[in-house]
């Protein structure tokens, strides 16, 4: 399956990690500045692959390679949605990088336009795959919770001014959003996808306490009820002294309570059940290595990326997931601007209208 990348900073080389693992035929590889796919390339001992062309220009790496089946977005987040919607209208499958827009509209625009071509969009949503998180939605779906109480998630991390630094689009409102929307967006997704995705209303503040250098964030807290009568809360930060210290995600049920942790969701802290079995007692404690916070599910989504193009099926993560991850954020952002709770779902509403906040 021919492959290209489109962006190659930061979180680019868990994607090339996952072409590798995937055997995809890695095509082509575009950024607008081309010593960082240089740079890239050479983390993987890919620098002499001359079959990999390099671009600067993403609309001209689409013109120029046609038979493309799959291409990757791991650009600023501002400019997902605009190339994910050329690479739709030019045939090709997207794996896009959360968040897959910044805007309700885009977001619905991608979904609209990829099933009228008959294009698979999958976002980019990883942690859906650890380990961790798959027990805990199997246990959900096995209905050993009984009725869902509340949940929560926790992400507690650091990023400090060299982070913004390195990238001038970060903490932007047009290009990248606050921490809620940059760092625990995949929590998020985690929390609506456990609790029914059937969200009624969001109630939220965000602050900008100690990066006064960005127009957005850096913690964002939320309250938010579900159409099933579940409440959940929601608290995420880039403010912890002095690193990464975890991200957890809680859901208590009638019959189970569960906490993952770790960096990332990748470890299981809490596992009890009223019907416990000899299996359980295997996943109390579990710990799934990782190399860096954005896990290992890369390579995992791929695989069900390939597999869902093969036999012409919904990817696992697929573009509604995407748009249910960015209206909560946009739902709280808007709470915060209004000072009222958003009633779900949300319309006509995007990070740049947040222009000005702090």
């Amino acid at each position: 399956m021919k492959y290209a990348l489109i962006g190659c900073g930061r979180i680019a080389t868990n994607h090339v990690k996952a072409v590798l693992n995937n055997k995809l035929e890695f095509v082509a590889a575009c950024d607008v500045e081309l010593n960082n796919i240089e740079t890239l390339l050479a983390k993987h001992d890919l620098q002499n692959d001359k079959s990999i062309k390099r671009y600067s220009d993403y609309k001209q790496m689409i013109t120029e390679n046609p038979d493309l089946q799959l291409v990757a977005i791991a650009t600023s987040s501002g400019a997902h949605a605009e190339i994910a919607l050329y690479c739709i209208d030019h045939g090709i499958n997207v794996i896009i990088e959360k968040p897959m827009a910044m805007s309700m509209a885009d977001a619905e625009e991608i979904i609209k336009r990829s099933t009228e071509k008959g294009v698979k969009v999958s976002a980019c949503h990883q942690n859906r795959f650890n380990i961790a998180v798959q027990k805990m939605r199997k246990a959900l779906d096995d209905g050993r919770f009984g009725k869902l109480s509340h949940g929560s998630i926790h992400v507690r991390w650091n990023r400090n001014k060299d982070y913004y630094t390195q990238a001038p689009w970060r903490g932007t409102w047009a290009e990248d959003g606050g921490c809620l929307m940059n760092q625990c967006i995949h929590g998020i997704d985690l929390l609506r996808w456990m609790m029914g995705n059937e969200v009624d209303t969001v109630y939220g503040v965000t602050r900008q306490q100690q990066h006064h250098y960005l127009e957005a964030e850096d913690v964002g807290m939320a309250v938010v009820t579900f159409k099933n009568g579940a409440v959940a809360t929601i608290e995420g930060t880039t403010n912890v002294y002095p690193k990464n210290l975890e991200e957890t995600l809680f859901l208590f049920g009638e019959n189970g309570t569960v906490k993952l942790g770790g960096k990332s969701t990748n470890n299981i802290d809490v596992w009890d059940f009223a019907d416990e079995t000899e299996a359980d007692q295997a996943n109390k404690g579990l710990e799934e290595a990782t190399s860096n916070v954005y896990g290992n599910g890369h390579t995992s989504l791929y695989s069900d990326m390939i597999d869902a193009i093969t036999n012409n099926r919904t990817p696992y993560v697929d573009a509604v997931a995407g748009r249910n991850a960015l209206e909560m954020i946009l739902s709280i952002y808007k709470s915060m601007k209004t000072g009222l709770p958003v009633k779900l779902p949300l319309t006509d509403f995007a990070s740049i209208d947040m222009k000005g906040t702090f």
